[in-house]
């Protein structure tokens, strides 16, 4: 990254002028904080003793007898405290909330992991909370936006535009505009401008570090590639940091396909055909959009992969041809996360079920002691409804009936 923010020719900070000494404080507390021992290890042991640092490194042993060719690891941040890795970069950004002196954040928020995470940090610092959330996401993620009302999150359904992620995106960045005095942005991907991509990528590089040590551990040698879905990025660049500095491990990231790549419902902004250079919200990247710049719909059957653009360091990445990118579709997505939940009890969210497709299709090509590692960014039981409905589960069907019945009574 070069000192205007852009990581090759991506990047940067378009942003109003009257958010500009609020960029300047909020780099230079980061440099502060970077620059200090001390913070990094205030963040780990916060992070160990409130959420559930080191995550573990699981052997799925059963699915790797299933494809009979490399051996699959799975890291599992959906054990992390609210149940992703979402709280790295929470827990981290509450501390220098703390240190710049701060009193109220807000957030945006798409499978409303993040904005669970900004309501827990909130409340174990005492701030004020507004989460910002798309309105389809609200149907679709009912029960986070329950638990983060009752932890004394205000959440905001935006009915604006497409009504998900970048939406919600928008309506933050002008409550953001109007109340820069005691409120901070707990920005929750690798997106947006300086020094947000940097920032959150730092935090979440404690998966990568993590991820590194364990499968040296466990396997004794470096995995032949490391998997992670891409929304905006930020599980993505958490898990790769810990491989970037070494080629001969393949990093791939998984794009929402959605539908399918030649349908226009999808959301892949760096694997398929649609998607443009720009500059939106605050930053330059790829983007799906029109010939007009204007952001086109997007569809997944994962909210958190539902976004227009990507982090600027994943499109330097691929500009690099370090990372490789590939795309799920959304029925692809269902097969791997039944298999995945009938093979070995864990249940991926819908969003980390996308690198499980693209790992299932490769691990069979590969040698027995070859070894992979997925990042499970989160787990599913936030998607209960979703996931209900496309089984097109009778007895969840009966179950949802009757209840609402009784909440007719």
């Amino acid at each position: 990254m070069n000192d205007n923010g852009f990581f090759g020719q991506w990047g940067g900070a378009y942003i109003p002028e009257i958010l500009h000494q609020t960029f300047t404080e909020l780099t230079a507390a980061l440099r502060q904080a970077q620059a200090d021992p001390s913070f990094w290890q205030e963040f780990l042991q916060l992070m160990s003793s409130y959420s559930c640092r080191p995550t573990p490194l699981t052997h799925a042993a059963n699915l790797s007898r299933h494809f009979g060719g490399a051996q699959i690891y799975i890291k599992r941040e959906d054990l992390n405290h609210t149940g992703a890795h979402k709280a790295n970069n929470v827990m981290g950004q509450g501390l220098l909330v703390r240190r710049m002196g701060k009193k109220r954040v807000i957030a945006e928020t798409g499978a409303g992991q993040h904005g669970m995470a900004t309501a827990t940090m909130a409340a174990k610092f005492g701030l004020k909370c507004t989460i910002y959330m798309g309105e389809v996401d609200v149907q679709r993620q009912r029960p986070n936006v329950f638990w983060m009302e009752k932890m004394g999150a205000t959440v905001v359904s935006v009915k604006d535009g497409s009504r998900t992620l970048k939406d919600a995106i928008n309506e933050a960045f002008r409550d953001w505009v109007t109340n820069v005095d005691d409120t901070h942005y707990v920005f929750g991907t690798a997106c947006g401008p300086a020094p947000f991509p940097e920032m959150v990528a730092w935090f979440q590089s404690i998966v990568g570090t993590e991820a590194r040590r364990q499968i040296l551990a466990s396997h004794g040698r470096l995995p032949a590639r490391v998997y992670a879905c891409v929304g905006g990025g930020s599980n993505a660049m958490g898990i790769f940091q810990g491989f970037l500095d070494d080629p001969e491990v393949q990093l791939v990231g998984v794009e929402a396909g959605g539908r399918g790549l030649d349908t226009g419902l999808h959301a892949c902004r760096l694997c398929g055909r649609d998607a443009s250079p720009g500059v939106a919200q605050g930053y330059r990247s790829m983007f799906l959009q029109d010939e007009d710049g204007q952001m086109r719909e997007t569809h997944s059957v994962a909210a958190g992969l539902d976004y227009v653009g990507v982090s600027p360091i994943l499109a330097d990445l691929a500009d690099r041809r370090r990372v490789r990118f590939t795309a799920a579709t959304d029925s692809e997505v269902m097969e791997a996360l039944d298999l995945t939940m009938r093979m070995e009890g864990i249940i991926p969210a819908l969003e980390s079920a996308h690198a499980f497709v693209q790992a299932f299709k490769e691990a069979a090509e590969m040698r027995p002691d070859e070894a992979i590692v997925i990042n499970q960014s989160g787990r599913g039981d936030k998607d209960i409804f979703t996931i209900a409905h496309a089984f097109d589960d009778p007895s969840w069907k009966e179950f949802i009936v009757e209840r609402a019945r009784q909440y007719q009574r």
